[in-house]
Parts: structure tokens; sequence; C-alpha cells
């Protein structure tokens, strides 16, 4: 009987702790909406009262219904100096209204000496005390043991007994932290036996997680261990981001236990979306995609020349380690006539597109998409754009409108105000001339709302659709200011989102490509309902 896990998610609370790794508040409820369409169990959103948009982001994240998923608000033990009524942390922890909440607590005698600069029997007061004092207020409650596996190494019988101060506080979890990120997966079997048989000779019974750091790159392998021996539940990030070299990689850990190790849990029947999911979130963050990361890397599943080629076309077991779509990932074969054929009748199969693999149009449609990606272009984020391109091969794809010219001003009059920004646009729709002008917040939304200024009166549905985000990406900095830029753009209506994207030395022509592709895709997704 396969044994049921928790999969504890901190990409907004550690995860954002990487250098260069930034989620704005609206960006931290995407990626909660996301991680809830991929059956996360817990989404750990933040530090509440850390600062203004940790605050913000419980307070917006209440207005959501989340299928599955349960938001973890995290801080810390109580300050010794105050009584736990009075603790700002406990007071805004209590405040964030979540059903979850995950404290830490120090481990490991040095830190209590060094860091808290208190006794070790005080540090021991404030564990028991602050998780008493949080139980009545939260459904679930989370003991995160800060550096406990170096605490245990160097001083066990307080590590220890941090841990029965917790249990007795009314901790359902103790979550084992390898916060240094040093500990090997031949100390974690030993450790882990010492601790389950400690919780053993207990009254209460409780549950083990583990929050493996990856500074010795074995966060993973100590996760995957640690589960083996019988902890319940696994926190990590999704692309391993955290501080330093990261935090384990839920992304290689989530199907390495269901698909590897026979483990279930709610996300292990969504793995399907598990690549999506992880270049969204990089997608977010505007960092590039690791394409060599195990399971959902463009390069996880790809095959270049030789004898491996041949081999994976006869039977694909040869050189894969599972099937790619279980994750959600395709398989590549980088030199040969069929390389990407198989992506692209994926993709035709999840558009609705009728596709046979022998018609000439696979071929045309491959051939534009490498010319396209040689140029900067990129579909992982941009599926509304890579699904136009298909209907374009196919001759399918009505035109709504034609440009005639555009023009945009930028003028600054006044050193202390800022430039205004005014576009100018003709069009051609049905045979009727359109030539409009409107006022932005910068070039790019003064084309916008030019673009739709001309549209609106053919096409009213466009006025239901908004821009939802909009991301620039410079791709060759060597270049200087001539470089080229890929622009994203998220757009939504009330019923659905979709990405497009734009390529160009010029950031404007860019937007313009981007732009026109999001409001075609609006036109023809409302085609299709009528």
């Amino acid at each position: 009987m396969s044994k049921q896990l928790t999969i504890y998610d901190t990409t907004l609370r550690d995860g954002t702790q990487a250098e260069n790794f930034n989620l704005s508040v609206e960006d931290k409820i995407r990626v909660s909406l996301k991680l809830d369409q991929l059956g996360i169990d817990f989404i750990e959103g933040g530090w509440p009262g850390a600062n203004p948009a940790s605050t913000k982001y419980f307070e917006e994240i209440r207005n959501y219904e989340l299928k599955h998923a349960l938001i973890s608000a995290f801080g810390s033990t109580r300050l010794f100096a105050n009584p736990a009524d009075a603790d700002a942390n406990l007071q805004a922890l209590i405040a964030a209204k979540t059903p979850a909440i995950t404290i830490f607590g120090k481990s490991w005698d040095v830190h209590v000496h060094a860091a808290l600069r208190i006794e070790l029997e005080d540090n021991l007061l404030i564990i028991e005390d602050s998780l008493s004092y949080l139980r009545p207020h939260v459904r679930h409650l989370f003991y995160d043991a800060e550096h406990f596996f170096d605490g245990f190494k160097l001083n066990r019988e307080y590590a220890l007994a941090t841990l029965e101060r917790a249990i007795r506080g009314g901790a359902e979890m103790l979550v084992l932290c390898d916060t240094n990120g040093g500990t090997l997966p031949t100390e974690v079997h030993d450790i882990l036996a010492e601790v389950k048989k400690f919780i053993k000779q207990g009254k209460h019974p409780v549950e083990i997680g583990i929050h493996a750091h990856n500074d010795s790159e074995t966060a993973v392998a100590n996760s995957l261990l640690a589960i083996s021996l019988g902890a319940t539940q696994v926190q990590g990030t999704i692309n391993g981001y955290g501080e330093r070299c990261g935090n384990a990689n839920l992304t290689s850990i989530m199907p390495a236990l269901a698909l590897k190790m026979g483990y279930t849990f709610h996300a292990a029947n969504n793995l399907s979306k598990l690549s999506e999911t992880s270049r969204y979130i990089n997608e977010l963050a505007n960092l590039p995609h690791n394409r060599y990361q195990p399971y959902v890397g463009a390069s996880a599943f790809a095959h270049k020349g030789g004898i491996h080629v041949s081999a994976v076309k006869r039977n694909p077991l040869t050189y894969e380690h599972i099937d790619p779509e279980l994750v959600g990932n395709v398989r590549r074969i980088l030199i040969s006539d069929q390389s990407g054929r198989s992506n692209v009748l994926h993709k035709a199969k999840k558009f609705g597109i009728d596709l046979d693999s022998k018609d000439p149009v696979v071929t045309a449609i491959l051939k534009e998409l490498k010319s396209l990606e040689n140029q900067g272009f990129q579909f992982e984020g941009a599926e509304a754009s890579f699904e136009l391109l298909m209907r374009r091969a196919l001759g399918a794809q009505r035109k709504y409108f034609t440009l005639l010219g555009f023009r945009v001003i930028n003028q600054k009059s006044d050193i202390d105000q800022p430039p205004q920004a005014e576009a100018t646009i003709r069009l051609e729709v049905g045979g009727e001339m359109v030539h409009t002008a409107a006022l932005g917040d910068g070039p790019v939304n003064a084309l916008d709302n030019a673009l739709r200024k001309a549209l609106t009166s053919f096409y009213p549905s466009l006025s239901e659709m908004w821009l939802d985000d909009y991301r620039v990406r410079v791709l060759a900095s060597d270049h200087g200011t001539g470089a080229r830029v890929r622009v994203l753009i998220e757009s939504r209506d009330r019923e659905s989102e979709w990405g497009t994207v734009g390529v160009s030395h010029d950031i404007l022509e860019a937007s313009w490509q981007a732009l026109v592709d999001s409001i075609t895709y609006k036109l023809m997704k409302d085609e299709r309902k009528k």
C-alpha cells in the first residue's frame, strides 16, 4: 500500500531569498494559483508583518478560492522578552488568518547563545510557549526545527529536547531542517533513526517532515531518503530556488516520489502540469529556464546524434528513465528531419488541430519554428502565439485587421515631470480605414491604447480583455543598446488567460508583435464560441 504524503511549497518565502529572484504581490498570487492547480498541499506565503508586501499578500489571497492548497503563514518563536499574547510576530501570524502556521525555533545550542543570546532552557520555554499560544488559533500547526542536523551532531540531547518541547506545545509536524545544507545522505539515515526512536518513546503521536538546502548538492537526495525513512511531509521550492545554493527542488522530488518510489500525494495526479508550472514561475521571475534541469528542462529528454537517436526511435526506454509526457515535457531529437515533429503534433492535439504526422504542413511549421527560435522566440510562456503560428501555416487563421502604420512619440518637456507618450495608428478593418491616437503611461501602453481604441467599435468584446503582465528580456547583452529583446505579454478576460511573444531589435516592434497576437487570439477565441 502506498503512503500518503503532503507537499509543502516555500517558493514564495524561502525561494524569494534567492539572488535575483523577485516576485511582486501580484506575482505571488499568480504563483499561488498555479501551485494550487498543480495540487500542492501547502503554500507558504511568507512572513506576515515582515514587510508591507508580505502583509498585503495574505490580505489579497483571501479573495481567491483555492481548489486544494492551504496557505501557511511563517514566523519565529516569540522573543524571550515578550509574553506570547504581546509578541508582534505571533500576533501577525494569527492576523494572517491562514489555515496553517509554521514557526521555526532554534535546535542548535550555538545559535541559542550566539543569535538569541539567551540560556538553553529559555529557548525551550519559548518554543513550547509559542506553539501552545498558536495552537487554538489555527487548523494546522507545523514546527520547523532550524539547523536541526547541525545541532544534533554537536549536542544530540539538546536538539531532541527542542523537539520534545515542540510536541508539548501542540505541533502536529516536526520539520527537520538542514538549514546550512551541509548534511550528507549518509548522515540523514542515522539521525532520522534516532529521531523516530525518540518520538516513539513519547506519549503524543507526531509526524516528521524534511526541509533541506542544497549547499552540498544533496537536498533532493536527503529529502527522498527522509521520506523513505518515514517522513510524511517534504518542503521545497519550484526549480530549487532559495538562499545561497537553493532549496530542495520539488520539480525533481515529486516525480521521483510518485513515479519511482510509489508514494501518493495530491499533486501526483497532476504531474503532467509540472513542466508548465516550472517554466511559468521562471517567466514571472524574469529568469531563464535551466534547460538541463532534470524532468522539466528542455534538454531533459533531448537526444543528439549517433547510437542514442537510433535506439530511442526504436524504444525510448533505452535512454529515457521515464516517459517525458508524464511530467508535461516532450522528447526532442536534435539532429534529424524528425526533430521537434512530435512536439508540433503534441501541441496540435492540445489545440484541437487535426494534423497527420506525414502532412507537409508539419514540416513547414517546424521550419518556421526553428527560424523563430534562432531569432530568440520562445513559446513556453506564449502558447497563444504558437497556436496562431500553426493556424497561419494551415491557412486557417482569419486576419481581423491590417496595420497600415503607427507612430509613437515619447516627449519630455519638463525635467521634473515624467515623459508623455502618444501613439498614432492607422489600420484597415474589413475594408474600412481607421486612424486614431491615444496617450499612455509609456510608449507601449500608448500603442496598446491606440490599437484597442481603433478596434473596439468593430470588436466590442475587446473591452472585456486586459493585459495582465508585460515583461522584457534582453537576449544578447553583448550588443548593448542594439541587442534583441523578447517581449512576453500575459492577457486575460473573464474566462481565461493566455501568453504571447514578440522579438525584435526594437522594443516597440517586439511589443507590437505580442500585442497583435494577444488581440488576435482573443478574437479567435470569441469566434469559436459562436
